[in-house]
């Protein structure tokens, strides 16, 4: 970069942003500590923070290539150096030597932040006399006072050559030199001294003419942090009064005041976003270690990784931040020593000999998802299972009433370690439990998934502040209480006969059959020791996620959502597992907050039968499909011509109809906005290499929603929606090709059975949309 080319061509970038902000801070605090210095030259405190301070200018603006502001403040930085080692006094010369470069690096900032260059402001003037403190006693210069012509003229080419235009004028006085012993020690009196201060004229650039801009130094400001944490309490009692404002006012015919406590809504509404945004710090705050952490580690693994950062403006309240710093950088480094494998090794699996690993962030559902991904060969199941044995964690029987998901999330359980031996990045089984438990203790989640060959991919939920959240009330025994929305995914409601014949009971344990897959129930009642009261017109099912695993709550009544503020517990009542916390609802009662990872550990612990009738369930249906003959929850449908299809209802998550005009193309596939997110589009019939389908002519068209765990859900279409039927059927080879497990005879029809995972996967390879 040439000296005359600006360093910053579409306005000042980020970096040299936050170097204006904190050299215009440290400058001001500069003049402050020298001011301070000239009482107290001895202090050495004080001296080291001038120090410090001028050392962090000078090496910062070298890095960004400001040449003139990187020279003065190394010269400046060489006369503190000898004034902290004692080599030179500090007298009022050098003070105002010290105050004038100060001056003149503000003259320079500011240049920098019109302009983007400083090259309108003379330097050389300052340097000249930094430079003449560091220079041993010379011989007497002659004063103005001499009657020598030749002394004045010597006097007026001193002026010339040290003057800042317009701005400078010096004196010179005599001296009488004493040489020191060792470094020559050089006398204040023979220092030239800058009298006129400021030495530049510096334009005010604290608001530009006609944009309305500030100047870097004003753009922000400093804010203790204590101050933004009580200003965060108030706004929380605000919103609990503007709730009970609301619906105090909600229940009265009165026009004028309602619309009163709408604005009172509406402002208070915008005052807690502004103060909350005013907590917002981005994650790459916490990602800046990580570069340097990952490859440090990858040396001592001896593995070579990239490191691959995504979202990292996404942003986090700060407290939570701090919760999240460490279980993230556990991961990794759990990443980097489990999950990648050796160069040679990949070499061998038909891998580039470098790993990847990639951090990914980004908003979900009023949540920040943080997913920390690598390719390595991914979680060995018999591996974990061997082990899990191996230290007592589970039993056989357990064991083998595990899915393949459920055995992966063995390695967040206390003691668990799959490492061959014990070193200091690993093999302690002291870790990824630790990570689950700090997450969950902020209200997040920890869940992994993994293919083995292919990689491990865990994924850390974290909701976007504690302090103010959205939960829903419900009602039990005439008490009520607030759940987080994050963990809620929908409401079911059972009326009359539903009320008694859509419970069932496997080995005495409540299930409900939510769309062909049995849901574990918890009576909010039983956990909390309360007598039912009296006859129900239906019964409340809310169906929450927790630890990776779903189940649905029973309550007597279902209120409303609101905006709650998060109390902390009180001493006698913070040690039970089924309370996260306490909030005041708007009618001015308090509410007790739910804790749905605590009632989902005790409805395991204390009613472990929900959970092994929903495995054994499952396993029974995997062994009756191998054995060829099931009765099973199927949705049957048409394609093309009059071909009948059935899809497992287990693989179904809703049914839904769009209007043909409604279809979007993103890249090759045809996609749908749906609830917030792009729905894409899989032709069945295209898929399976049918007739034309029928709905390419019509107007609406049928869309069976498939979603699997996590991932992105995929829209089915199909003609018709025929029926829903449980029969026992014996599923035949016939017909059976990828999408097709095969045929069966269903209502006495030939029915193709889709293999659901099987055609999406088709699709994807072959682009039908």
């Amino acid at each position: 970069m040439s000296a005359m080319e600006p360093p910053f061509t579409d306005g000042l970038d980020e970096i040299a942003q936050e170097f204006l902000i904190e050299s215009y801070e440290n400058l001001d605090e500069l003049d402050r500590a020298l001011v301070a210095l000239e009482r107290e030259p001895g202090s050495r405190d004080l001296l080291a923070s001038v120090f410090r301070t001028i050392h962090t200018i000078k090496g910062t603006s070298g890095f960004l290539a400001f040449n003139r502001l990187e020279t003065v403040t190394h010269v400046g930085e060489n006369v503190l150096s000898r004034l902290r080692d004692g080599q030179l006094e500090l007298t009022p010369a050098i003070a105002g030597c010290l105050l004038q470069m100060v001056d003149v690096v503000r003259a320079l900032l500011a240049s920098i932040e019109r302009t983007g260059v400083e090259d309108a402001i003379d330097t050389t003037a300052v340097e000249a006399a930094l430079a003449a403190c560091l220079l041993p006693p010379a011989a007497p210069v002659p004063t103005p006072s001499s009657n020598d012509p030749q002394a004045i003229g010597a006097v007026a080419e001193v002026i010339e050559e040290l003057a800042v235009p317009e701005a400078v004028s010096t004196i010179v006085e005599p001296t009488q030199a004493q040489p020191a012993s060792g470094e020559p020690e050089v006398h204040a009196e023979s220092v030239p001294m800058l009298e006129t201060m400021p030495a530049v004229e510096v334009t005010p650039v604290a608001e530009d003419e006609g944009t309305g801009k500030r100047s870097a130094a004003d753009s922000t400001i400093r804010v203790d942090v204590g101050l933004l944490d009580q200003l965060m309490r108030m706004v929380g009692e605000l919103v609990l009064t503007r709730n009970q404002v609301v619906q105090y006012v909600g229940s009265l015919q009165h026009a004028d005041l309602h619309r009163a406590s709408q604005r009172l809504n509406l402002i208070a509404t915008e005052l807690q976003e502004g103060v909350m945004k005013t907590r917002m710090q981005p994650i790459e705050q916490v990602w800046a270690k990580l570069p340097r952490i990952v490859r440090d580690l990858g040396t001592q693994c001896g593995k070579q990784v990239r490191l691959v950062m995504e979202g990292r403006e996404t942003e986090l309240d700060r407290t939570l931040l701090e919760a999240v710093k460490d279980p993230l950088t556990h991961l990794v480094r759990n990443a980097i020593d489990h999950g990648l494998e050796s160069p040679a090794a990949r070499v061998a699996a038909g891998k580039p000999a470098e790993g990847t690993l990639a951090l990914r962030a980004y908003h979900e559902g009023g949540q920040v998802v943080v997913e920390v991904t690598d390719d390595g060969a991914g979680i060995n199941g018999d591996k974990v299972r061997a082990k899990a044995l191996e230290r007592g964690i589970v039993t056989v029987d357990q064991l083998a009433k595990m899915t393949q998901r459920e055995i992966h999330d063995l390695i967040f359980r206390p003691g668990f370690s799959t490492a061959d031996a014990v070193t200091n990045v690993s093999g302690r089984g002291v870790g990824m439990d630790v990570v689950r438990t700090n997450i969950e203790k902020i209200g997040g989640a920890v869940d992994v998934t993994s293919e083995l060959g292919s990689g491990t991919t865990v994924r850390v939920r974290i909701p976007l502040t504690l302090a103010i959240i959205p939960a829903l009330v419900v009602g039990q025994a005439e008490a009520r209480y607030a759940i987080p929305q994050a963990n809620l995914l929908e409401l079911v409601r059972l009326e009359g006969e539903a009320m008694t014949t859509g419970i069932e009971y496997v080995a005495g344990a409540p299930v409900y059959r939510l769309r062909g897959k049995l849901l574990p129930l918890v009576f909010l009642a039983d956990q909390l020791k309360l007598e039912q009261t009296g006859e129900h017109e239906a019964l409340n099912i809310v169906v929450l996620a927790a630890d990776g695993t779903h189940f649905g709550l029973v309550v007597e009544e279902i209120s409303d959502t609101q905006e709650i503020v998060v109390r902390p517990l009180s001493r006698q009542i913070k040690h039970v597992d089924v309370f996260a916390g306490a909030t005041i609802t708007g009618d001015g009662k308090v509410a007790l907050i739910l804790d749905v990872s605590g009632i989902a550990r005790r409805a395991i612990t204390h009613a472990g039968g929900a959970t092994a009738a929903v495995t054994r369930d499952r396993q029974q249906r995997d062994e009756d499909a191998r054995a060829g003959s099931t009765a099973q929850r199927l949705l049957v449908c048409e394609v093309g011509d009059e071909r009948r299809l059935a899809l497992p209802m287990e693989d179904v998550a809703r049914l839904e109809e769009f209007a043909v005009s409604a279809i979007e193309h993103a890249g090759d596939s045809k996609v749908i906005q749906y609830r917030g997110d792009l729905l894409r589009l899989v032709d069945v019939g295209k898929v399976l290499g049918f007739a034309a389908p029928k709905h390419d002519s019509l107007d609406m068209f049928s869309v069976v929603v498939h979603r699997h765990l996590d991932e992105a859900p995929v829209g089915l279409v199909v003609d018709r929606i025929l029926d829903v039927v449980e029969e026992e059927f014996t599923c035949s080879d016939v017909g059976s090709r990828i999408g097709l497990r095969g045929s069966a005879v269903l209502q006495t029809r030939v029915t193709d059975i889709v293999d659901i995972p099987a055609l999406v996967l088709a699709a994807a390879g072959g682009h039908h949309g």
